[in-house]
This record gives C-alpha cells, structure tokens and sequence, in this order.
C-alpha cells in the first residue's frame, strides 16, 4: 500500500462484496479489482475496470473484506474523495464510481468531465 496517511478513495462493502465473489470463480487468489480513467467517452474521460494480480510501482492498494481495488496515480488524482460502490437494480447490476471532482456525467454514468 502507498504512504498515505488517509486513503483517498472508498471501497465500498458491497462493492467488496461482489469483487470477493467474483474472484472465488476464478484460478488466481491474488485477482483485485482495478480502477482507472482513459480519455474518450461522450463527457471525456471514462472509467474503466478490469481483474489484475500485478501491482505496479506507485499504486494504491485499498483493502476490504481480504480483497482489493487497486489504482494507478494518474487515475487517482481524479478520483480523490470518491468511492467505488456494486449496484443492483432495475437498470442492471454494475461497479460505479461516485466522483466529487467530475462537473459533469453522461447519462449512464460511465464517462464524465473535469
């Protein structure tokens, strides 16, 4: 984990949750969920997630429920004070990113502007 003394992203129970269940599927116990932010989309940038079981030099890891998310410093300097949640609902089930410092979203909510 980073030299941080708070961390700046919340990995939410659920979230943790769905990620655990997810993993216990799979061969490799060492898979955590990451998180990142690519240009494009319809508001410019948008995020991203994938299964990883390499941490680079310089990601944050944040544990939760023996699992874990991980982010890359270019992404988490858009997403400082967000949160990373699992819904399930009428529309679906997904990973979504609550983020304070996006000004805008597009309407599904996977893209967004600084």
């Amino acid at each position: 984990m980073s030299d941080i003394d708070q961390i700046p992203l919340t990995f939410t129970d659920a979230a943790a949750k769905k990620v655990k269940s997810l993993i216990e599927g799979e061969d490799n116990p060492n898979l955590r969920l990451r998180v990142y932010i690519t240009g494009g989309g319809c508001s410019g940038f948008q995020y991203g997630f994938t299964f990883d079981d390499k941490i680079n030099e310089g990601d944050l890891t944040i544990e939760n429920q023996n699992v874990g998310l991980i982010v890359d410093p270019m992404s988490l300097q858009y997403l400082i004070g967000g949160s990373v949640d699992y819904t399930e609902g009428l529309d679906g089930s997904r990973f979504v990113v609550q983020n304070p410092n996006a000004s805008s979203t597009c309407g599904c909510g996977s893209s967004f502007s600084i």
